[in-house]
Formats: structure tokens, sequence, C-alpha cells
């Protein structure tokens, strides 16, 4: 995931990333004038005089305010939902009982389409501005389908660091594992699909509502652990044990001016090298509120070794040339209280081996 695919022949796949508002879309006044009347009616919306003449129905077209990325993930409708529940309802079922021998129904089996995996492929499309966004079982499903796309003799351009890692963000509490592809183009959106549903990759309905439970609140969630990671990275920039950190947020980072013109927030994960392998073990072993797993993304703050886990297959020659050492700790700052996972970072390094 983050990352952008293109292969010889002009086919691309926009990865997830960032933060999208819907701009430039316009909504419908509808003013009703009494027939008896013989004078124009003036609606007042959000200060602005819309004037309605004639004797039927006519609409006035407005421009909308910008809505933001929040007011979004919480106004996504369920319109297919015949009862309109606030939360969209489960569909956990393999197959759709059809209208009858000769007819189909708009699903018949889930592996093909199912309500509530559509519902948040919707969601994820509007949310990246894409035409259309597919689910899938995995990270590596996802990018599995996309090397499917090339054909014999053709060639996908990519950094030679690529990683295809699962979509964290979206759930919030580490329980499910899926990748998502947000695509341009209804050709490109058709292949992709053929592939997902021929393959078997689409993800299950009860992950997919999972997710849509877990999305409502991703904004607030990442607001606080990008402050909570800021307030980290200042705190080791500044520790004696500590020899460098990577972040974004700080003002001396390398890549400070690229990432903003991308992105809003620093993002939650960062790393730094204390300069003794024995030290980043101590750390990372004796830390009470981080938690040692390869993943990130979690409201529960995760530590890890990544030349030890997530990167431990790529050799040690080629990790160190790319600045990779082993004393490299790894961090993804969850919701808790900043104040304590300083504490216990300092606690940490203080108290290891010189």
């Amino acid at each position: 995931m983050g990352r952008s695919l293109s292969t010889s022949n002009g086919k691309s796949v926009v990865p997830k990333k960032g933060i999208f508002s819907v701009k430039g879309q316009n909504i419908k006044l509808n003013c009703l004038k009494d027939r008896e009347m013989d004078v124009s009616t003036l609606a007042m919306v959000d200060g602005i005089a819309v004037k309605c003449s004639g004797e039927t129905e006519t609409t006035e077209i407005i421009d909308q305010r910008e809505q933001s990325f929040t007011t979004i993930l919480m106004n996504f409708s369920n319109d297919f939902d015949p009862y309109g529940a606030t939360s969209t309802p489960l569909y956990q079922t393999a197959t759709f009982k059809q209208p009858s021998a000769l007819e189909h129904g708009p699903y018949d089996y889930t592996r093909s389409g199912n309500p509530t995996r559509d519902a948040l492929e919707r969601l994820i499309a509007k949310l990246d501005k894409a035409d259309r966004a597919l689910c899938f079982t995995s990270g590596m499903a996802a990018l599995s389908a996309v090397t499917h796309l090339v054909g014999t003799g053709q060639e996908i351009v990519a950094g030679d660091d690529m990683y295809g890692g699962s979509d964290r963000l979206l759930s919030s509490v580490s329980d499910l594992m899926a990748g998502v592809l947000s695509i341009k183009g209804e050709s490109l959106a058709k292949e992709l699909y053929f592939l997902q549903n021929a393959e078997g990759t689409g993800l299950a309905p009860f992950d997919c509502w999972l997710c849509l439970r877990g999305i409502k609140t991703m904004a607030l969630r990442v607001e606080k652990q990008q402050e909570n990671a800021q307030k980290i990275a200042e705190f080791l920039s500044s520790h004696p044990r500590v020899k460098k950190v990577n972040y974004a947020g700080l003002p001396d980072h390398r890549g400070r001016s690229l990432h903003y013109s991308q992105a809003k927030g620093a993002g939650s994960v960062l790393s730094f090298f204390t300069g003794s392998l024995a030290l980043s073990k101590h750390v990372v072993e004796t830390t009470k509120y981080f938690s040692i797993t390869v993943s990130f993304g979690s409201v529960k703050s995760l530590i890890s070794l990544p030349c030890f886990m997530s990167h431990a297959s790529i050799p040690a020659e080629v990790r160190e040339a790319r600045g990779l050492t082993e004393d490299l700790v790894r961090i993804s700052v969850g919701i808790e209280d900043v104040n304590d996972l300083i504490d216990d970072l300092d606690h940490a390094l203080i108290t290891g081996p010189a």
C-alpha cells in the first residue's frame, strides 16, 4: 500500500493515501410555490437568496461547502438498507436468493459481491476521489491482483525498496487484515474486479463490517496519534542516549518539505537510533506500554527492532547501505497518555547498558 504501480502500456493503480474532501459538488434546492399565488418565492440558504419562479417545482443549483474528512466518514449513507440503520448492516451470507429461475438479483454469491463490502468500497472510493475501490483479504492479495495485469514482456516500474503492507489505519484495534486498491479509470477497475472475483480475494463481509465500524473514528484517532508522536519525537531528539530520530514532524527532517506537500500531518510512526544494539534491545524489551509487534497503525502503541523482524529478510549489507542498522528502533504511537509513554521510554533508555 502507499505506492503507485505503472505498467509499460500506461496502466496505473493509485494507492491508498492521504486525506480527501468533496470539492465542487453541487446540491439542488427545491422551491415550491403555491399555485394560487402570483409572486416569486425566495429561499434563504446559508444567507444566500435563491429565486424560485414558475408554477411547477423548480431547482436552483448552489455550491456546497467542502465536506471535511470527518463529516464524510460520519455521514456516508447506506441507501441499500430498507430499514435505515445508522450502522451499516452485516450481510454474513455466502449466497442470495434469486427472483426466479431465469432472473438474477443484484447479488448472487458473496465472492462476486456483497452489500457490506460494496458499502466499504464506495466509502473508500469517495475518500480517495477514485472511480472505484476494491477491498482484498490482505495488502499482498491486492498487489498480486495488480501484478496479474502485467503481460509477458511488460514491466512494473517500482522503487527498489517496495513493501506490500495492508491498510492498518482504517480499523483501529488490530483486529482485521485487509488490502485496498483505489482505482482511476472504469476499464482498469473492471479488470481488477475480474481478478478479485476470479481469484476469490475479496474481503469477507465480517471484516468489511469491522472496518466500517472502526473507520468512523479514524480522524480522531489519527489526530491523537500524530499529536502523541510529535511530542515523543521531540523528546527523543533531545535525549542524550538517542543518536538520531526519523520523523517528518521534526524541523530538521530531510524529507519534511516533500512530506508536507502530500500530507497534513506527520503520521504516527517514527524510528530512532541509539548507537548500540544492546541498548536498543533493552528499550524494546523494557517498555511497559509498547507491545513488541511487526505491525503499526493501532490505537495501542507498538515497538520493534525492524532489522530482526519486519526487515530481517533483507541482507545485512543491503540494510546497512540504506541506513537500517541493527540498533534502529521503530515505534507506532497509539492514543495512550503521552506523558506515560514518554516516561516509559525515558526509563527504558536511562536504565539500559552503557
